[in-house]
């Protein structure tokens, strides 16, 4: 007989249309309720919604709970996991799901389950596939984005990593929850037959639950079960997941399943939403996410890790980053990082990511300590020098722009910069008035301390990886590098010309002498929509803005040209919604544009002053050549996009919403090859879109959202969905007023290739775009010193260095003992990583995900080491197309441990 699944399950948003304390009263009510009732035998198993943070929640107040709980789930009885957080994996970067199941594992140990459970994630990356596996997870229940034409599929991963998936929707609690007898049969036996016609091999599975619901168990239905059982020869019954999926592989065994590539973004059936919206809604809480992000990643992990390594961890520093990353993963949900919830939810995962950058910026402070550094504060005001620490988040030796703000004594201004070595470099300084400030720390007395304030720019080079340098600034009576300012509109560097245009986009006048109009065109149009889906008004008016002044500031370090500029916004929609009011805001625009000396890559940043209502603000940058695609980079690979109209067809049936080209990307998204390729940097501006020539006014253009501002959570009367997504609440904090500032970056031309770690011309390959946009994104990081420090961190005590390839990770090892380093193939095409291990690296193990040994011997790696100039090991890493590879580093013990 074919067998139909039932898996009574909850699931679970810690916070949405509630705060989190609201629904945590009720979660406490349910995990009560479904204890009894598994101690009672009228459920025979429950699937705790995938996620150990309802464990956490539950155990905050009542322990007693949370051990029956586990003692359940060791019974086999419920299942929980594999993840910490049901995540929006699109949103969040690798690594950050990386440590989603690594707290999972923490939170529960072996009692998780190996289901990769994700049903209702709104889309899913590529790399999904090689996340499970690097975790022993080969199975996949997905749902929003999964081809609808599959209900069993193979999802193959840009490594070739696999998960066996099934396609199912999550909220099927309505089949099992009418009380009458005959609805109660006519409800299952319709989706039994619904089931059987997208499965008809077998076996069917039943998600018999929905958000937040106390499911009806099965054996409150016996009667209609098996009167469904008699009229389909269907054997309905409780399970489990686990049951479900060893059947339903048995079941595949010598059938062909499909294989579906890459990622998963279709268009689905029937209120099976993809919800592209939510990669723009509430643009500053995926701001703020991506700032704490890269800072844990790319400078508290690495600091903390060679610290210890090297002996010298700080204080509670393991407690503190794990604390921190907790509160991180917990801004993950869909809900929260998608910015579709009540306004006072958003207050609290804005607050909950201000925590991390405080934890964050604290070990950040310590670490430097255990390095001889104290960035605890200015310290007394200087009147000779002013040491500057700058600071690596690369996995390679580089280098990069530099502004900083540092204080002097009144009356003192910076003439002059020093690099580590001594020697003199271009520096911009501008003095911008006076300034005070506080310092104290458990051996630093209280003390207010005034002074004087100045921005310098200058470009700092050969900064090692996961590293620091220290800097002088040279302090004397007069301003000697301040830049000079004029009203005009056009600078130029390096034999490239930029010129600013009535609209405040630029044309480009390059040294080859073609000319590049339209860059960085600003357009600003209605939007009707919720936080869920954007939805153009009928009768849109687009606005751009026009130019006010225009000052050029020049140094020999840069050339800026920064706009004042406005926008008569309309005030939001009209009476009808299907067009812009009639009365505007006017609406101050900054626009500062800027190409350093020696740097290709032309820099905006945006800062926008929003009063305006229900409207949509995107960057475009227009493309040569009509290219039928489009790149950009999303975790560990590249994907490639169709260009297209701004919607498609607009949605007829009920439960359907329109195909919207919008699309994530995490640092970059380019098109065009040689010269008429273009690409630009992002930084924490995730949606993107590929506008074709018919859509865009006779070019392609490459879009990318700067604000989306909407005051619904979900509304029933869209054109691009026929249904609501969520409860029908007003949430005027989503209309995002107030301040927007923004970071972008363009190449163009053959500089879009780049160059490789050495400075020569990149292959094709991807790999130098791919190097230039993680240094967008992260640049340097530079801060004043209290007092004088080394120039250089001693080779002993420094951070590996790859070439070649990309890290994606320097962090301690989960077990306590080590260092773990992740090097990543950002390209399509195989490469080999020159890594070069420093003298405190001992024995070195590949690892998955999970840092559990591959089981491969580590032989081969040995035979590839040479031995390296700082006296450490030195390998030779083959990558694959888009490979990640993982190593554990032991340190070398000290002489006091052996």
């Amino acid at each position: 007989m074919t067998a139909c699944h039932v898996v009574s399950h909850v699931h679970w948003d810690r916070e949405w249309y509630r705060p989190f304390e609201g629904f945590r009263s009720r979660l406490l009510e349910l995990v009560e309720r479904i204890c009894d009732d598994l101690d009672s035998g009228r459920l025979e198993s429950f699937h705790l919604d995938g996620q150990t943070v309802t464990l956490d929640d539950v155990s905050a107040l009542r322990p007693d709970l949370a051990d029956r709980v586990r003692k359940l789930a060791a019974d086999g009885r419920l299942t929980i996991g594999p993840w910490h957080v049901l995540a929006d994996n699109q949103l969040v970067s690798a690594e950050n799901l990386v440590r989603n199941l690594h707290l999972a594992r923490r939170t529960a140990g072996d009692l998780l389950s190996d289901i990769g459970y994700s049903p209702d994630a709104f889309g899913h990356p590529a790399d999904l596939p090689r996340i499970l596996n690097g975790f022993g997870i080969d199975t996949a229940l997905v749902w929003r984005g999964a081809p609808p034409e599959h209900a069993r599929f193979r999802w193959r991963g840009p490594d070739g990593s696999e998960v066996f998936t099934v396609n199912q929707a999550y909220h099927q609690a309505e089949v099992l929850w009418p009380a009458d007898p005959d609805a109660a049969r006519d409800a299952l036996e319709s989706f039994v037959a619904r089931e059987t016609e997208r499965a008809p091999a077998g076996p069917l599975l039943l998600l018999n639950g929905g958000d937040h619901l106390l499911p009806k168990a099965p054996a409150d239905r016996a009667e209609a079960i098996d009167a469904v059982v008699e009229a389909t020869g269907v054997a309905v019954g409780a399970s489990t997941l686990p049951e479900f999926f060893a059947a339903a592989r048995v079941a595949a065994t010598g059938t062909a399943l499909p294989v579906v590539d890459g990622e998963l973004r279709y268009l689905g059936d029937r209120l099976t939403f993809l919800l592209p919206g939510t990669l723009s809604a509430r643009a500053y809480v995926k701001a703020l996410n991506d700032r704490a992000q890269a800072l844990l990643e790319r400078f508290v992990e690495p600091a903390v890790a060679v610290a210890a390594a090297s002996g010298r961890a700080p204080a509670n520093a393991g407690e503190t980053l794990a604390h921190a990353w907790d509160l991180l993963v917990k801004n993950a949900p869909h809900d929260s990082i998608c910015g579709c919830s009540v306004d006072e939810v958003h207050r609290e995962t804005t607050v909950r990511a201000e925590r991390v950058l405080e934890a964050g910026d604290q070990l950040l402070r310590r670490a430097a300590l255990s390095d001889g550094l104290d960035v605890r504060g200015r310290g007394k005001p200087a009147a000779d020098t002013v040491n500057l620490l700058v600071r690596s988040g690369d996995g390679d030796t580089g280098g990069g722009p530099v502004v900083v703000v540092v204080v002097t004594a009144p009356g003192r201004y910076v003439v002059a910069l020093r690099d580590p070595d001594g020697n003199e470099v271009p520096v911009e300084a501008e003095h911008l008035g006076d300034d005070q400030w506080f310092e104290a720390d458990l051996d630093l007395l209280p003390d207010t301390l005034r002074g004087a304030r100045h921005r310098l720019a200058f470009r700092a080079d050969s900064i090692p990886a996961f590293g620091w340098a220290v800097y002088t600034a040279l302090l004397g009576d007069a301003p000697v590098c301040e830049p000079a300012r004029e009203e005009r509109r056009d600078a130029e560097v390096d034999g490239v010309r930029i010129v600013v245009d009535d609209d405040a986009s630029v044309t480009l006048h390059g040294r080859d002498g073609r000319v590049r109009r339209g860059l960085g065109r600003l357009v600003d149009g209605g939007d009707r929509g919720d936080s869920y889906t954007y939805d153009p008004p009928r009768d849109d008016a687009l606005v751009s803005p026009a130019v006010r002044t225009v000052t050029a500031v020049a140094s020999t370090v840069r050339s800026r040209l920064v706009v004042d500029a406005a926008m008569a916004l309309p005030a939001g929609l009209g009476d009808d919604r299907d067009s812009r009011s009639a009365t505007t805001v006017d609406t101050p625009v900054r626009v500062i544009v800027e190409r350093w000396a020696g740097d290709p890559v032309l820099r905006w940043t945006i800062e926008v002053d929003n009063a305006a209502d229900d409207h949509r603000l995107r960057f475009h940058v227009p493309v040569a050549g009509r290219p039928s695609t489009w790149r950009a980079d999303t975790h560990w690979s590249v994907q490639q996009r169709d260009f297209g109209p701004v919607v498609g067809a607009l949605p007829t049936g009920p439960g359907l919403e329109a195909a919207i080209g919008t699309s994530p990307a995490h640092t970059f998204a380019a098109a065009g090859e040689g010269e008429d390729a273009v690409a630009v940097l992002l930084d924490a501006l995730p949606e993107v879109q590929g506008l074709d020539a018919g859509a865009a006014g006779g070019v392609h253009e490459i879009a990318v959202t700067l604000l989306r501002a909407v005051g619904w959570l979900s509304r029933f009367d869209l054109r691009t969905r026929t249904t609501g997504a969520g409860p029908a609440f007003e949430v005027p904090e989503g209309q995002c007023h107030g301040t927007r500032r923004v970071r972008l970056g363009v190449l163009v031309g053959d500089d879009v290739a780049g160059n490789d770690a050495d400075g020569d011309p990149a292959s094709r390959d991807g790999f130098g775009l791919a190097r230039t946009a993680a240094a967008h994104h992260v640049p340097l990081r530079a801060e004043q010193l209290r007092t004088p420090a080394p120039a250089r961190r001693s080779a002993a005590d420094a951070a590996p260095v790859v070439r070649g390839a990309l890290v994606s990770a320097l962090k301690p090892a989960e077990s306590g003992a080590g260092v773990v380093v992740r090097v990543v193939n950002p390209t399509g095409e195989a490469r080999v990583a020159d890594v070069r291990l420093p003298g405190w690296a001992g024995a070195v193990t590949e690892v998955r995900l999970d840092e559990t040994p591959t089981g491969t011997s580590t032989e081969p790696l040995a035979q590839r080491t040479a031995h390296g100039t700082d006296g450490g090991p030195r390998l030779e890493l083959p990558l694959g197309p888009y490979a990640v590879r993982t190593l554990h580093l032991a340190p070398t013990p000290r002489a006091d441990e052996r």
